[in-house]
C-alpha cells in the first residue's frame, strides 16, 4: 500500500464520516479543502482536475443496461484537447479546418498498431470503420474507440470537432456501474464547477435504462486529483 502523505492525512480528516451534502456545499468543501491546510503542510502545486464518480443502480451485465455518451460541459474542462480524425478526401479537409489535431487513415492506424495514443479523443467517419475497427484492442480499453452511439462515428466532422476541441467529454460505466468523469479544474469558481456537475448529473439520469429497476444514482462523488472525494446527496 502507498504511503499517504501529511497533506493528504489532514484533508482526509476534514471529510471523514462526512454525510452527503447538496451539490453546491459539494463543490464548496472541495475547493476549501486545499486552505484548510495549516502553513507547516505544503500545498499541491499544479491545478487539480475535478472529476466526478457516480455509483449507478444498473446490471452491466445486460447490454440494455449500459450507459455511456457524451457531452459538452457549459465550462469546458480546463485544458487543451488533442483530436484525432479518421477521415478522407472532402470529410479530411473538414477535419483539418475545423481544428482537428491529426487526421488520416491507414497510416494512422498503423501508428496505433505500434503502440501510439498520443491524443485524447478519437473521431471516424463511417467510410473508415473498415481501417479503424481492428484497433479495437488498442482504443477499446483507453476508451477511445469511435462509437456511433458516443457521436464519435458520424458524417458531421466539422461539428464535432469543434465539440471536442471546446472540451466534450464521454464517459461509460464501468464493470461495477460506476460512471467517472472529468468535470473541469479546482482553479474554476464554484459557479463554474456547480454548473459543469448538475449538466453532467442531469444528463446521466437522462440515460436510465427502461431496464433498470430500483434507485438509479445511487451515490455521487465529487474528488480532485491528489484529494479525498466528498459525498454529494444523489
Amino acid at each position: 500500500m502507498a504511503r499517504q502523505s501529511k497533506r493528504y492525512l489532514h484533508l482526509l480528516k476534514q471529510v471523514e464520516g462526512m454525510a452527503p451534502v447538496d451539490l453546491a456545499g459539494a463543490v464548496s468543501k472541495l475547493k476549501s479543502l486545499e486552505e484548510s491546510l495549516p502553513k507547516t503542510i505544503k500545498r499541491c502545486r499544479y491545478d487539480q482536475t475535478v472529476e466526478v464518480a457516480i455509483r449507478l443502480g444498473i446490471d452491466t451485465k445486460q447490454a440494455d443496461q449500459m450507459v455511456r455518451g457524451s457531452i459538452v460541459l457549459p465550462h469546458g474542462i480546463g485544458k487543451p484537447k488533442r483530436v484525432l480524425v479518421f477521415a478522407q478526401g472532402e470529410n479530411a479537409v473538414a477535419a483539418q479546418k475545423a481544428g482537428a489535431d491529426f487526421v488520416g487513415g491507414a497510416d494512422l492506424a498503423e501508428k496505433i498498431k505500434g503502440g501510439w495514443t498520443d491524443f485524447d479523443s478519437a473521431i471516424a467517419t463511417p467510410d473508415m470503420m473498415g481501417i479503424v475497427g481492428p484497433l479495437g484492442r488498442v482504443l477499446g480499453p483507453r476508451g477511445l474507440m469511435p462509437s456511433p452511439r458516443a457521436g464519435t462515428v458520424t458524417t458531421d466532422v466539422t461539428n464535432t470537432v469543434k465539440e471536442y476541441k471546446a472540451g466534450k467529454v464521454e464517459f461509460r460505466a464501468d464493470a461495477a456501474g460506476i460512471v467517472h468523469c472529468v468535470a473541469g479544474k479546482l482553479s474554476f469558481s464554484e459557479t463554474q464547477l456547480l454548473e459543469n456537475v448538475d449538466s453532467l448529473l442531469r444528463h446521466i439520469r437522462s440515460l436510465k435504462p427502461a431496464s433498470s429497476k430500483g434507485v438509479y444514482v445511487r451515490t455521487v462523488t465529487l474528488t480532485a486529483t491528489v484529494s479525498p472525494g466528498i459525498p454529494v446527496a444523489a
